[in-house]
């Protein structure tokens, strides 16, 4: 492979010298590192990291090549992808693709031969911030100048631009339940664990009013994952509201737990650099259990606000790495959410639970009717 040099320019002045990788070119967007030692093609294509610029922190990407059916979503989600070592030679058999040939066929454009520990070091300390990766203009100058014009994560609302354009079904019709499904950026393997557990989906866009999804007559309402600052989506939160009203379950991932908790007048704050990897530790305080999750947000849930509303709102579980909210239960309703992602693949099944509550509590429902 022909090495280009490449250079990532963070917003704070600070920059690294590497090479091209992927698509040569320009990318911008906020920069997170994810620590998770496989999985990168699950990653690229989760589309709650729209919009942002990946550290790979394991050292190798590229050894297992790519797969078709190894992906999250219809395409690449990251705007651009910082790494260590960069390889198009794979040594697994049922690989489709090398890892360049995938990212030149998604027009990603991504920057390696980074000193990604220093790196990860310095957005520890620094905490996130934008950041653009260049194969084709190396003026530091130049580079301010765009980088300048890139908006902040904070306030920035991004679910409406990789939400499916128009509804539609999932599963057996005869299914014993039926779930509708606000897509905010949904995983594909979120779906997979509700059609496994009998249940017939209606996923709707994310700006679908909810009169049109309660129509549907579901037995059960999902609000998923997804990028960008959950406070800037006001049709979402008013969604949630409508929803909980309705009585019928609701159970909300990552993104979705955050719409919940605001639809609770519970505010969300922007995390100093968030979590991403595949073995964060939660503890669940209602079985006293630990887990090993998967985890990506940079956002998180007002812990003190949640104290101060304990009458309405209970804590289920906790990070035991920095004691944030990873889960609550709204008192007197059939509607919970985590902020990690139980459907994890890659990463622990140790949360798969979570679905089977969900399906309990439609089952609860429906005996009611």
């Amino acid at each position: 492979m022909q090495e280009t040099p490449a250079i990532l320019l963070l917003e704070d002045g600070t920059f690294f010298l590497g090479k091209a990788a992927g698509k040569q070119g320009i990318a911008t967007g906020e920069i997170c590192f994810n620590t998770g030692m496989t999985g990168y093609q699950e990653i690229f294509t989760d589309p709650s990291y729209f919009g942002q610029l990946l550290i790979t922190t394991t050292a190798h990407i590229g050894n297992y090549g790519t797969k078709k059916t190894e992906v999250e979503s219809d395409a690449v989600k990251i705007a651009g992808l910082i790494c260590k070592n960069f390889t198009d030679r794979y040594s697994r058999k049922s690989a489709d693709h090398s890892i360049q040939e995938y990212l030149e066929k998604e027009n990603l454009v991504a920057i390696s031969d980074i000193d990604t520990r220093a790196l990860v070091r310095h957005i520890r300390s620094k905490g996130a911030m934008n950041g653009i990766i260049s194969s084709q203009e190396l003026d530091v100058e130049k580079l301010k100048k765009k980088l300048a014009k890139v908006p902040s994560m904070n306030g920035l609302e991004l679910s409406s631009q990789v939400t499916t354009e128009k509804a539609y079904t999932l599963g057996d019709k005869k299914a014993t339940y039926k779930v509708a499904v606000l897509d905010l950026g949904t995983k594909r393997n979120i779906f997979n664990n509700l059609l496994q557990r009998d249940c017939y989906l209606k996923v709707f866009p994310a700006k679908t009013p909810f009169k049109e999804m309660e129509e549907w007559k579901p037995d059960g309402y999902f609000i998923s994952n997804g990028p960008g600052d959950p406070a800037a989506m006001d049709y979402a939160i008013k969604t949630a509201k409508k929803m909980l009203k309705s009585e019928k379950p609701l159970f909300g991932i990552c993104l979705g737990h955050q719409i919940l908790a605001l639809a609770m007048d519970i505010p969300t704050y922007k995390m100093h650099h968030g979590h991403r990897g595949i073995n964060h530790p939660v503890k669940n305080l209602v079985t006293g259990k630990c887990e090993i999750t998967s985890q990506n947000h940079g956002f998180g849930v007002s812990q003190e606000a949640i104290a101060a509303n304990a009458d309405s709102i209970e804590v289920t579980h906790i990070n035991l790495n920095d004691q944030t909210i990873e889960g609550i239960r709204i008192k007197g309703k059939p509607a919970f959410s985590v902020q990690y992602h139980p459907e994890a693949s890659p990463g622990p099944h140790d949360a798969k639970y979570l679905f089977d509550d969900f399906i309990h509590l439609m089952a609860e429902y429906r005996l009611k009717l």
